[in-house]
């Protein structure tokens, strides 16, 4: 009997062609997303680039007509200039522009909602996909990194030039930093908005396994949800609260008031109507009296609190994000695996 050379022996596959044949496996589930929504990345690409170069053009061309008119405005001594000339004009446009970055989400989870995830599911693509050799699991995470990577690159882009255009000319905007326009589209809770909605559009989807139902479910609970977040933003930094005995407290320039009131025996009431107390000093302060007002009080957000009630604010969002995200790969292997067991 006649032993076998080591040489003729077959060779096993070793660590580095496994991961040779995995890391082609994964480029080319990659390259499938990428050539299945290659329409939907080139309009992506194209909102980004329109917005980025609007916002260029109010900066650097528009605005030099109202600048000079609000200039002539201001040497001609009339009142209002920046309410009637940059208000109406620049402003509005700038407005438009940080609505449309704000809640672009919503068109993010309207997308993976129907295109990206459940228009697969109800056409049975996503299992043809998986009879190839691509597990469920890898399938779910090229659906949801390679638009994730573009909504990271495209929002980014969107919120640095709208920083940028948002503080170049601030005596023609009444865009104040906590307003709808101007808050999500200058700092990071844009883009964590964003990625919130890629991972509940997908999580939708994968339970209704619908396109059109899949759609609608995830605008709408996108939606809610960021309306829930706006309104416990303020408690997601401590307020600065400032009280007086002699009269109202008035809150600094561009502060965000939350609350304000009076101060009944030292104690904080918003809703007490002292306002009704007028006549003479000594009637007004004889009704004060009456009413137990012991002075005033006013809380609110400074400016500066802007940064860390955005950073708070973003990691909430991409908490439930990555909540969500794991639910969709937990919702995935049940049913996959409950298919296979059939």
């Amino acid at each position: 009997m006649t032993a076998v050379a080591p040489e003729e022996a077959p060779a096993s596959p070793g660590p580095a062609r496994r991961s040779g044949v995995d890391g082609r496996t994964a480029w080319g589930t990659v390259r499938t997303v990428l050539r299945l929504h290659r329409t939907a990345l080139l309009l992506w690409a194209a909102v980004v680039l329109a917005l980025s170069g609007w916002l260029v053009w109010l900066d650097e061309v528009a605005v030099k007509d109202e600048l000079a008119e609000w200039e002539a405005c201001e040497r001609a001594g009339q009142d209002l200039c920046d309410m009637t000339i940059g208000w109406v004009g620049y402003s509005e446009s700038l407005g438009w522009a940080g609505l449309l970055i704000s809640y672009c989400f919503l068109a993010v989870a309207a997308f993976a909602g129907s295109a990206l995830i459940g228009r697969e599911l109800e056409n049975g693509t996503a299992r043809l996909a998986w009879a190839q050799g691509i597990t469920p699991a890898r399938w779910l995470t090229a659906k949801l990194a390679v638009p994730a990577l573009a909504l990271t690159a495209g929002v980014t882009v969107l919120v640095l030039v709208y920083r940028w255009a948002w503080g170049a000319h601030q005596n023609l905007t009444y865009n104040g930093w906590t307003g709808d326009d101007a808050y999500l589209s200058r700092g990071p809770a844009g883009l964590a908005y964003a990625l919130c909605a890629l991972a509940v559009g997908v999580l939708t989807a994968l339970l209704l396994r619908r396109a059109l139902p899949a759609l609608a479910v995830s605008v709408v609970t996108s939606g809610l949800f960021a309306f829930v977040v706006a309104r416990y933003r303020g408690s997601f930094w401590p307020a600065v609260t400032r009280t007086s005995t002699a009269g109202a407290v008035d809150p600094p320039d561009n502060a965000w008031e939350l609350e304000n009131g009076v101060l009944i025996h030292g104690r904080r009431t918003p809703d007490v109507d002292y306002w009704a107390c007028d006549g003479t000093a000594a009637e007004a302060r004889r009704c004060l009296d009456d009413l137990g007002v012991t002075g005033y009080y006013t809380t609110y957000h400074p400016e500066s609190h802007y940064r860390p009630l955005q950073l708070v604010e973003s990691g909430v969002v991409l908490a439930v994000a990555a909540l969500v995200t794991a639910a969709a790969f937990l919702l995935l292997r049940r049913r996959t695996a409950t298919a296979s067991a059939a």
